[in-house]
């Protein structure tokens, strides 16, 4: 193996297992405050100890995502040491930036929240809520950006010695691929949650125990679930799909296996990609669906992989082509599924209607399986620039860290990140089991609520 190789699974392993506990708090703050918004307003104790036991599982999520997320800032100085020398003037801002409103901002008040409320005002301990979302969603947006700015490079300048310098701070913060990625990226967060949380209901309800917390959870889920998956096709999706195939061509082209230029190009719902004949073998095809989803019309050409030299294809592409379609595959999945629970909801009939409990506990994976995708979509469509454009894969990794070195490391991660993943989940199923009342709180107290 290469020591380029080698470099991208670490990084591609760290960042990915990493992501598995952000998306959930990142998701989780925005519900928290939903809850204790309702609890504040109707002074029930039960939504208020509701909002409380998930602030527990965020605490949970925010630790390990900091003690996973580190090793990565790391990894910038051994991994990709030359990619960090000539590129560090511009991400190195908002990841300063990021860390800022993450260990200051977001974990400050996740202290008040989680152990402050005894000395708190009912008003204050709902701030602290706020500000924990806050802190948590600007800190997404800072590592958003430093990622468009390597899928959708503006206002830089390279200096004599190869080095980039940041022209304008705000044209960085603005740059129209940084806003559309992160508005998809934070509703698929709040899907992740959506799901988790009334999966969690859902797991009360079949067990046949703290069924008024279940109906909490499931009602949160489903309505917050409905609404996210909505958006997360349209207008997120949309909107950064369209941007895409203006401004990364071969990316889209290889996402949708479109080997050909075509005008009314097809979309393809199921089939492998074939590198040597060019072809998609065994295709499910929606004739003209693709011309008109990106351009408004079915009769636009479309730019199919022959337009660009074979070298700058995205690597890995048959990885990228079912990444992409898994991405999409299980986002239809979620609005249908979260389309008719929230209809029984509405009904009032989810609550005893066992194959939809059921249906909604076993998902729950699939928005981590989906967000997974999602990211692999977005990064392997960037290759093979490491700065789309400007600096290739190949010319940014740290060259003198051997192959061999780089793969005892990523063992050793793997070996680790093992251990810690145990760990999280018997964490998380202990608070689960316990549930959100107290020992000390009777029967009579929770229905005097």
């Amino acid at each position: 193996m290469n020591a380029e190789l080698i470099h991208r699974l670490h990084f591609a392993f760290t960042v990915t297992f990493h992501y598995l506990f952000p998306q959930l708090t990142m998701g989780l703050a925005l519900l928290i405050v939903v809850l204790k918004t309702v609890a504040l307003r109707t002074g029930s104790a039960q939504w208020d100890r509701a909002a409380r036991f998930w602030g527990r599982i965020f605490g949970i999520n925010f630790v390990f995502g900091v003690v996973t997320g580190i090793p990565m800032e790391f990894e910038f100085g051994t991994n990709w040491a030359r990619f960090s020398r000539l590129s560090g003037g511009v991400i190195g801002q908002p990841l300063a930036m990021e860390g800022v409103f993450s260990f200051f901002l977001e974990s400050a008040f996740l202290g008040l929240f989680l152990y402050g409320e005894k000395r708190l005002s009912k008003v204050m301990h709902w701030f602290s809520a706020v500000m924990v979302f806050v802190g948590s969603w600007i800190s997404g947006f800072f590592i958003i950006v430093t990622d468009a700015w390597m899928q959708h490079p503006v206002s830089y300048a390279q200096l004599p010695n190869g080095q980039f310098e940041v022209l304008s701070f705000w044209q960085l913060l603005l740059n129209p691929w940084a806003l559309l990625q992160y508005a998809h990226n934070m509703t698929g967060a709040v899907v992740t949650a959506s799901f988790v949380m009334a999966a969690t209901g859902a797991f009360y309800l079949l067990d046949g125990r703290i069924h008024d917390y279940g109906r909490i959870f499931l009602k949160v889920g489903v309505i917050s679930g409905v609404i996210s998956t909505i958006l997360i096709i349209f207008p997120t999706g949309d909107l950064h799909g369209k941007y895409v195939a203006r401004n990364q061509p071969a990316a889209m082209a290889a996402m949708e296996g479109l080997f050909k230029t075509e005008a009314g190009a097809d979309i393809v719902l199921m089939g492998q990609p074939n590198e040597e004949t060019g072809l998609i073998d065994n295709p499910l095809v929606v004739n003209d669906a693709l011309s008109f989803l990106i351009y408004g019309t079915t009769k636009a050409e479309v730019k199919g992989l022959d337009q660009f030299p074979h070298d700058q294809w995205p690597t890995a592409l048959p990885l990228l082509y079912y990444a992409y379609h898994i991405m999409a595959g299980l986002g239809t999945w979620f609005v249908l599924l979260m389309i008719v629970a929230a209809f029984l909801l509405w009904r009032g009939k989810i609550y005893t209607v066992r194959w939809m409990l059921w249906l909604l506990l076993i998902s729950f994976p699939l928005p981590y399986i989906a967000n997974t995708a999602g990211w692999l979509t977005a990064e392997i469509g960037r290759q093979p620039w490491l700065i789309y454009g400007l600096m290739r894969t190949s010319e940014g990794y740290s060259n003198t860290v051997s192959a061999s070195n780089g793969l005892f490391t990523l063992l050793g991660f793997m070996g680790l990140y093992a251990l810690l993943g145990l760990l999280f989940t018997v964490l998380v199923y202990r608070e689960i089991s316990r549930g959100p009342e107290p020992k000390e709180v009777t029967a009579e107290a929770l229905h005097a609520d």
